[in-house]
């Protein structure tokens, strides 16, 4: 192991704290629910609780509720509820609240630099707890969210914004290296937009063999078997996205190694261990864009030790918006040891996430 990849390597696990141990059992359903469950426990008995039980419906908690901003995407939760369609019908430009696209080189986020947008996550974090605050106006709410949506969806951003690649961008030059470009360079088409590692391919067969190697899979007895009907069913993965690896394998690294078997379980264990958690301070308007550095600090992490490898044309297959579209991928490689400092990392994560969704609602309602 080189000294940069020591270095990089002993700061990753500085960042995100060891594990206890590698006990067998993302941000899909899992690591959005983590997020809520974690907040959940944390509000018991204080008057955030109160509010927060105002605003959710009967059987709902922030943990059951943290997937709505996802899920009001497609049908792949159930069907539509009469609440997401008005939501959806309402917000056209919906999918682009869950993340920005700043350089990942960057130290911070700063309005309308490159990779911001008005609707990203920062603004709209922002948008919802002005609204939770009983101070929004038609200026600071312009999608003219309820309380009860402005729940809803920082919920689930409190999630997305402490997933390292959705917030951290990797922009790749003409030369094949990640670059800091400007905004003439990308409209030249001198440096690309690799759409928040969506379009940096991991090779599947390689990740899968690393992770089980260093991961302790659960017990055989404990997979649902419906869920190994379903496995065995796709067609196999040759390639994984970059960003799909922190969305959710690196989520289920981090439960196998405490032996967490729910989100529910995940959230006990982490706060039975008192984390070190660095919460946001001063006006809490401003809290979005400190959540924001956090993470773009862990992206930089996220980053490291990954390089850059050959370039391809892939044809968009989807039947929607951009089907047909041909766009550029680029070949990924990760070192072998990746998953124990990423899946720490997401642990880290998943925890920030949870005590930042609590701290920011107990500010709101004290």
């Amino acid at each position: 192991m080189s000294y940069l990849t020591k270095k990089h390597l002993a700061l990753m696990l500085a960042l995100s704290g060891a594990f206890a141990s590698f006990n067998a059992q993302a941000w899909g359903n899992d690591g959005h629910r983590a997020v809520g469950a974690i907040a959940d426990q944390l509000l018991k008995g204080s008057n955030a609780e109160q509010h927060v039980r105002a605003l959710l419906q009967p059987g709902e908690s922030l943990e059951k509720v943290a997937t709505w901003a996802d899920c009001v995407k497609g049908t792949y939760c159930g069907p539509q509820t009469d609440e997401m369609v008005a939501y959806v019908a309402a917000n056209p430009k919906h999918g682009e609240y869950h993340y920005t696209d700043v350089p990942f080189q960057l130290p911070h986020y700063h309005d309308h630099d490159v990779g911001t947008a008005d609707d990203d996550i920062v603004q709209t974090a922002k948008q919802c707890i002005a609204v939770l605050q009983g101070k929004a106006d038609a200026a600071s709410n312009p999608h003219r969210f309820t309380p009860r949506q402005a729940l809803l969806i920082l919920t689930h951003l409190a999630g997305d914004i402490a997933q390292p690649l959705h917030v951290g961008a990797g922009f790749v030059g003409k030369d094949g290296k990640f670059v800091v470009p400007t905004q003439a360079q990308l409209d030249a088409g001198e440096a690309f937009d690799a759409r928040g590692g969506n379009n940096l391919l991991l090779d599947e067969a390689k990740l899968t063999a690393s992770g089980n190697k260093l991961i302790p899979a659960a017990a055989q007895e404990d997979a649902s078997p419906a869920a190994a009907t379903v496995a065995a069913q796709r067609a196999p993965q040759t390639t994984r996205p970059f960003h799909s690896y922190w969305d959710t394998t690196v989520v289920n690294y981090a439960f196998r190694r405490i032996g967490a078997r729910t989100p529910a379980q995940f959230a006990s264990l982490v706060i039975a261990d008192k984390p070190a958690v660095a919460l946001a301070t001063g006006d809490v308007a401003s809290w979005p864009y400190q959540w924001a550095d956090q993470s773009l600090a862990m992206a930089k992490v996220a980053y490291a030790d990954v390089t850059v490898g050959a370039a391809s044309r892939q044809t968009a297959k989807s039947t929607g918006q951009g089907a047909g579209e041909t766009y550029t991928v680029w070949a990924l490689a990760m070192p072998d040891y990746y998953p124990v400092p990423s899946s720490a990392i997401a642990r880290q994560q998943l925890t920030q996430g949870g005590y930042q969704l609590a701290a920011v609602l107990k500010a709101i309602w004290p």
